[in-house]
């Protein structure tokens, strides 16, 4: 198999493309990161230094390609709309515009499920869930913006198939759960709301299993989209606190209501919007709503459809990651 990986420096990226190389494939890993392009180069990839938005170098790297995984992204809870715009629609078309000219065998694209979300409560949503009136955030948008280019990439005849997996973790992550802890080794995480909340995680192994499923799945599947988590939703104020005695941090012990925090948060987003450089804020009213609401997803089509099956559960995620972030403290 001849694979293109894009965002291959990412988190989700790089543990493809070692899943592919073990299993013998031929593998190109595309992303921006220099060091981690050299250590792939190392262990046997080819590495292709190229930005998403540079049309000509995405055309190229998907020559000859079998399959393109489309992984690349800019992921992050805040930021200028026109880089996420470059990152996420613009780097999509370069993508499908490559895997067209080319005549890739099948081009697997990575969506997210911030697309359902705004600012309430939603538990097992489906695929075919109604979308909300105004994106949560531009990450949330572009992304939407870039299933919206691969559908009319489908309907010219392009195979391509989408998934949406749900808050990834695990060794080597370099966001979930490290944001959190930054914010619990400095005591500035309160508990926001309730603390009775249930959210979805999805163990970073589990999604390349779902992506490997995606390049063999019947044609059938060709021009679906896929909800991916790791089937158990999980109360996520518990989980903290698990990883508070892990790791040896005290547990929150101021509580605020949410509406006291999404208002704290809304504040925040007005005063940093008007900073030259438009830092993040403390607080989004995104993350306010992640750590408040409950966040679950239907993920019986792929069940169904793709055959996927979560092989390493919450709990056993959890502590590999523990592992990996005591032993890479040091």
């Amino acid at each position: 198999m001849k694979a293109l990986v894009t965002g291959a420096t990412g988190f989700l990226g790089q543990a493809l493309a070692r899943r592919l190389l073990s299993q013998r494939a031929d593998v190109s890993a595309l992303g921006r990161n220099p060091a981690i392009l050299a250590q792939l180069e190392r262990e046997g990839m080819r590495a292709i230094r190229a930005d998403l938005a540079d049309g000509e170098a995405i055309r190229a790297a998907c020559q000859g390609q079998a399959f393109v995984f489309h992984v690349g992204a800019l992921a992050a809870p805040w930021g200028r709309a026109e880089d996420f715009y470059r990152a996420n629609v613009l780097g999509t078309q370069n993508v499908i515009a490559g895997c067209a000219t080319h005549s890739v065998q099948r081009l697997v694209h990575v969506s997210t499920p911030s697309i359902y979300f705004g600012l309430d409560s939603l538990e097992n949503v489906a695929e075919d869930a109604p979308l909300p009136a105004r994106p949560v955030n531009e990450y949330a948008r572009t992304k939407r913006l870039a299933e919206g280019e691969v559908d009319k990439a489908f309907g010219r005849g392009l195979p391509v198939i989408t998934i949406r997996p749900r808050a990834i973790f695990g060794p080597g992550d370099t966001t979930i759960l490290p944001r959190l802890i930054d914010r619990l080794k400095t005591g500035r995480l309160p508990v926001i709301g309730d603390g009775r909340n249930v959210t979805d995680l999805t163990y970073v192994e589990n999604v390349v299993d779902a992506l490997l499923l995606c390049a063999t799945s019947p044609d059938a599947t060709l021009g679906q989209k896929y909800n991916i988590t790791n089937g158990e939703p999980t109360a996520l104020w518990p989980l903290i606190e698990k990883l508070c005695a892990a790791l040896g941090y005290p547990y929150p012990s101021r509580r605020v209501p949410y509406r006291v925090a999404d208002g704290a948060a809304a504040l925040m987003e007005l005063v940093y919007r008007l900073l030259p450089s438009q830092p993040e804020p403390p607080l989004t009213r995104y993350s306010v709503a992640l750590l408040a609401k409950n966040t679950t997803l239907d993920i019986s089509a792929a069940r169904r459809e793709l055959g996927y099956q979560p092989r390493i559960s919450v709990e056993e995620g959890f502590q590999r990651f523990v592992e990996w972030w005591l032993s890479s403290q040091h």
